[in-house]
């Protein structure tokens, strides 16, 4: 995973960084970062888009749309941005950081658009071309699909849509004999079951269930 991208201008990267919580609570500080997020979601979207285009002549719009949108939908953006650390460096206010804001996969999403935003802006297209290119690169190549495992993939979603509770796994029912048993697994957030997977191994069978509530959810 490659490094943030240099800033000539460190203050477009300072107002990349600032959520409009902090900003609420510092009012000197001048702008959020909302419309950085807007340009940086465009330009995402244009660049992996071209990519995808590029990589498979014979796919049709259908297709790419739907690939290009789990390539930066917003589990494998707050991916990225957490590996890149953008959480431990976001400017939120206290009652964000109180709420678990540097986790947050929507807060980190959004500060990853803002910072492609601002780079945009403080490089060009070219440098920031580049430099998304880098980052999807990998993911375009494997068929243009999210790199993020399944299990990330609704644990982010189920942060960020449910009132920040983690999914839980459970063992519904096994069969088979025991040099071959098929364990049936349901992923639940609360008392709601999202996606039901089978496998010959628990850990797969898990990975299936959130895959499932993927598709239910229409995000694969």
């Amino acid at each position: 995973m490659p490094n943030l991208p240099p800033f000539q201008n460190p203050l477009l990267f300072l107002q990349a960084l600032t959520h409009r919580s902090y900003l609420n609570e510092h009012p000197a500080v001048g702008e959020d970062n909302e419309r950085l997020e807007f340009l940086g979601d465009a330009t995402l979207g244009f660049v992996v888009g071209a990519m995808l285009y590029r990589r498979y002549p014979s796919l049709p719009e259908g297709k790419l749309t739907q690939r290009r949108s789990q390539l930066v939908d917003q589990p494998q953006l707050a991916t990225i941005a957490n590996a890149l650390d953008l959480g431990s460096q976001m400017r939120i206010g206290r009652g964000a950081e109180k709420d678990g804001g540097r986790q947050n996969p929507s807060l980190l999403s959004s500060t990853f658009e803002a910072v492609i935003g601002a780079y945009f802006l403080d490089s060009g297209f070219e440098a920031v071309q580049a430099y998304v290119e880098e980052l999807f690169c990998s993911a375009v190549e494997g068929g243009g699909r999210s790199s993020i495992d399944p299990k990330s993939r609704f644990q982010q979603w189920a942060l960020a849509n449910l009132g920040h509770q983690n999914p839980t796994y459970r063992v519904i029912d096994e069969s088979g004999a025991a040099h071959a048993k098929q364990f049936t697994m349901v992923v639940m957030v609360g008392e709601t079951v999202y996606g039901v997977g089978t496998d010959r191994s628990k850990p797969e069978a898990g990975k299936r269930a959130a895959a499932d509530a993927l598709r239910r959810l229409g995000l694969e």
